[in-house]
């Protein structure tokens, strides 16, 4: 009798403390690995209680600065739904929205020497160069260029990336968006590494033209030295600035697309090597899975205006959002504003002289009532991250709307052949291939609207 009492004084106390915990998790949007999919009370607590208010754009007035969704006469906020359409929300669509950057487009088409190197950055929708690997083929065979763009070091797509072959030895000190700790001189990749007689080869696959000379540019930051750091580079002896808070120097110069580079001073941080023609596009990928963009609010600004200052970029994408959706429930995502807004500023701010894109999360879905749907939340986050781009001048793009709006994501991953995988949450190959294409005739017609004007 002792014994059964014993066991159901422990039932009842187990039960309690994970009702606890799950009251405590939806109460303050605590998240414990432990209890990441389970949830008694997700039944009924079915909003996300950090929130505020119903609505997600007014909700925003809790952001420093707040979002300000104001009826603007030269402004059309309600152009954020339009499917394959790149707007600045001007009410004037005759005009091309990524000014800047369609007037370099048009430079380069006129026969210019120039580099435009676009920066995408997203999560693991764009692991392994899903997605940026057919717009990088399609903008260079419309505007010329070569090359796979940055490589870091290391990153867990490595292995199983088409577009590049990067081995290395097992020696390399990895700091990332994870486990940086204060460290907040990540690249824009979200990597550092340094190496202790330590090696990383690369062969880039996209150069199609054997004629193609192509430059190897090696990215790193600050090493504690006073003295240049030595590396060996293939089969030679290159010394590395000591000094710089962010460099790139070009370590091979030739119609190669093999590069090896040795690393015996762990004092200097690499973050990686691009492959790139002198003139034409560049395509740089910076997935990162499992992250949102918040991350980059860390990275020292100082250091964000010396890669500004050193590595020219004409465009970055900001593609993010599919790990905001990790709730099925949720409906408002005020604190997500809250937390990305000063990493957007931060960016468009250090990149000054560069277009910025804010791209909407796809389509992800999750089982309501033994089926699977779209999240119930997913209009107003995309409504949430137009009006972030909207607030900062960012302009934007619905990939939502662009691969067929609500259940889109169910039709591609049960189509044959399937456009997705049956996570109900990533494109494959194909599917991504299929909203680069998209993105690549949204970037053509703004172009054509800047060639127009110039008649």
């Amino acid at each position: 009798m002792n014994s059964n009492r014993r066991i159901v004084i422990f039932v009842l106390s187990s039960c309690l403390l994970y009702f606890l915990f799950s009251l405590l998790g939806s109460l303050f949007h605590l998240n414990w690995p432990v209890f990441k999919r389970i949830n008694l009370i997700a039944d009924v607590i079915t909003k996300d209680t950090t929130a505020v208010a119903t609505d997600s754009l007014s909700a925003t007035a809790l952001v420093a600065p707040p979002l300000l969704i104001e009826n603007k006469a030269s402004k059309d906020f309600t152009v954020y739904v339009k499917p394959r359409f790149i707007t600045d929300f001007n009410v004037d669509t005759t005009q091309p929205a990524l000014l800047r950057l369609m007037q370099k487009l048009h430079e380069l088409k006129k026969g210019k020497k120039r580099k435009i190197r676009i920066g995408y950055f997203g999560d693991s929708m764009i692991e392994g160069d899903l997605l940026t690997q057919t717009l990088r083929t399609l903008l260079q065979g419309e505007f010329g260029g070569s090359g796979v763009g940055f490589v870091p070091v290391s990153n867990p797509s490595a292995k199983i990336r088409q577009t590049v072959t990067d081995n290395f030895s097992g020696g390399w000190e990895e700091y990332n968006f994870k486990n940086a700790g204060k460290n907040n001189q990540l690249f824009l990749s979200g990597y550092l590494f340094r190496g202790s007689n330590d090696w990383v080869e690369m062969r880039d696959h996209t150069i199609k033209d054997s004629n193609a000379v192509i430059e190897k540019r090696l990215f790193y930051g600050y090493a504690d030295a006073d003295a240049p750091v030595s590396i060996k580079v293939n089969d030679n002896v290159v010394s590395v600035p000591a000094k710089e808070t962010f460099g790139n120097m070009v370590i091979g110069q030739n119609k190669s697309p093999y590069i090896k580079v040795g690393v015996s001073d762990n004092r200097l941080p690499l973050y990686g090597i691009s492959f790139e023609t002198e003139s034409g596009i560049i395509v740089d990928n910076f997935s990162f899975r499992g992250i949102s963009g918040v991350e980059f609010g860390a990275i020292d600004t100082t250091f964000l205006n010396a890669v500004a200052a050193s590595t020219n970029y004409d465009l970055l994408v900001f593609q993010y959002g599919v790990n905001v959706l990790f709730k099925p429930n949720d409906k408002n995502f005020n604190w997500y504003a809250r937390l990305v807004m000063p990493s957007v500023k931060k960016l468009k701010s250090s990149f000054s002289n560069a277009d910025f894109l804010i791209i909407s999360t796809a389509d992800r879905a999750f089982r309501y009532d033994g089926e699977y749907k779209s999240a119930i939340g997913i209009d107003s986050l995309i409504k949430l991250q137009a009006g972030i781009a909207y607030e900062t001048g960012a302009c934007f793009y619905n990939q939502f709307s662009t691969m067929g709006g609500h259940n889109s994501i169910v039709q591609w991953a049960d189509t044959t052949p399937s456009l997705a995988n049956k996570d109900y949450v990533h494109p494959n190959h194909r599917g991504a291939a299929v909203l680069a294409q998209y993105f690549f005739e949204a970037i053509m017609k703004d172009y054509k609207k800047y060639t127009l004007t110039q008649k």
